[in-house]
Formats: C-alpha cells, structure tokens, sequence
C-alpha cells in the first residue's frame, strides 16, 4: 500500500539516488558503529545505512510507517516523537562503549527545535548529519556581521564545529518541497568551552530581540539587572557579536566550577 505523506508530520521524501548515494558517502557509515535515523520515512537512506552497519536504531513518529519498519529484523524501532526521546538512555543501550551518531532528514517544521533537544545530549554524540532546510543550515553556520547570524548560529557554534557539505534541490523529494535543502555536518567540540547553557541561552535570546537596535536598549537593561561590572561594548548590534565573546560573557556572569 502506497504511503501518502502526511503534512503534520512535515513529511518530504528523499527519492533521488545520487543525492542518496552523496550523503551515505559523507556521513561513512562503519560496521558495528552506533547510528540513531531520526525520520526514516520509506527507509531511502535507511536501507543502505543498514547495508553498510549491521543494525540501525530508527525514530519514527508516524505509526504506520514504523510497522514498516519493524518488519526489517536489522532495524530497532523506536516509535515516538524525537523531541521526547532521551538519546543518553539510547547511547547507554546501544553504544555503551562508544557514542551515537546521528542522521537524518529532519521534518523542516520542528528542525530547529529537534537540533536545540539534542544539543542537551550532545556528550554521548559523535556526530550528526542532517538534511535541512538550507536557509537553516546558513543561519547555523553564519559568521558575524551579516544577515543570517543569530540565536542559532551562537548556541550551535559554542557547542559544534559545522559545514554544509551537499545542496539538495526541491525534485530529489517526493513531494517537492518548496525551499532548497542541504546536509549539515555537525562535529561536537571535544574541549568546549564550560558554562551555564541556560544561562547563555536567555542572553543569547535578550541580545537579539530587538537585533536592529544597539544592544544598549536589550541586553544592557538585562546586564543592569543582573549587576554586571565588567566591560562589555553595548553599543553594537547583536550580529556583530562574536561567539567567543557571547560565551565569555556567559562564563563572567557565572562562572564554571573548577573541578
């Protein structure tokens, strides 16, 4: 029986075997390594993971596709939303002596908050490859002073060295979606710097509220609370902020335990 996609689950599916073959190649899948799919769909690129790993883990939300998947015996379903899926328990079941990695083709609607739910995780993963909206994936990888640098950009590159490495048009899915995509690799940082992530996510959200304004009118009002003495330039725009300097203003305003 034929799956017709379903637009709640933002579903868009990958169909073009060149492009297939392309990510395989990127993310290297090895034997036996630890691979978590999120959003395996019609198992395009499940198939020739598990060809190349043994046995894969796959999430999927959508119930009648993973009864499809659970007839594959090389497959772990885990039927359920990703945002409530605890990948440290995962890591602690299937790479107990390693870490995950993670793939997949993210439902374009809840990517971002997909990406900021396994940021929590981020110690058990080895690394993610993800197929994503483009747009998206220049606002992860954005450099200061320019249009497409913000919240995003910040909270990912603390955390993960990135790069876009394949574009995707529109007529490799079925249905076509209406935005041009592209595959993200995201390497977590092995020595990152240590801080309140909490606490560099609500400066982070301050600074570019009102990001056409100097950063005076947001995140000086929010440092004058919290009673901040140390130097800080307040009169330039959150875009022109770079990473290191967000993070050693987070450091500053609580400073990481020395073990």
């Amino acid at each position: 029986m034929k799956h017709i996609p379903r637009k709640r689950f933002g579903q868009h599916f990958l169909t073009d075997q060149n492009i297939i073959a392309a990510i395989v190649q990127a993310i290297a899948p090895r034997p036996g390594q630890a691979v978590v799919e999120i959003g395996p769909g019609l198992a395009a690129l499940t198939q020739p993971l598990v060809e190349r790993l043994g046995q894969l883990t796959v999430i999927e939300l959508d119930r009648d596709l993973a009864s499809q998947l659970r007839q594959r015996p090389q497959l772990v379903v885990v039927e359920a939303d990703v945002l409530k899926v605890d990948f440290g328990a995962l890591a602690r079941v299937h790479a107990p002596q390693a870490k995950l990695r993670v793939v997949g083709n993210l439902p374009y609607n809840i990517s971002t908050p997909i990406l900021f739910h396994l940021l929590d995780a981020v110690d058990v993963i080895e690394d993610q490859h993800f197929m994503l909206q483009k747009e998206v994936i220049d606002r992860m990888v954005a450099r200061p002073a320019t249009s497409d640098y913000g919240r995003l950009s910040v909270m990912l590159q603390w955390r993960y060295s990135m790069e876009n490495v394949l574009r995707v048009p529109p007529e490799s899915f079925d249905p076509p979606p209406r935005v041009d995509s592209a595959v993200v690799r995201m390497v977590p940082h092995a020595e990152p710097e240590q801080l309140n992530v909490a606490l560099l996510s609500e400066l982070v959200r301050v600074a570019f509220s009102q990001r056409r304004k100097l950063l005076r009118h947001s995140l000086g009002k929010w440092l004058e609370l919290r009673e901040h003495g140390q130097p800080f330039d307040l009169q330039r725009r959150a875009e022109e902020v770079p990473v290191a300097e967000y993070v050693a203003l987070a450091q500053a305003l609580h400073p990481p335990l020395v073990p």
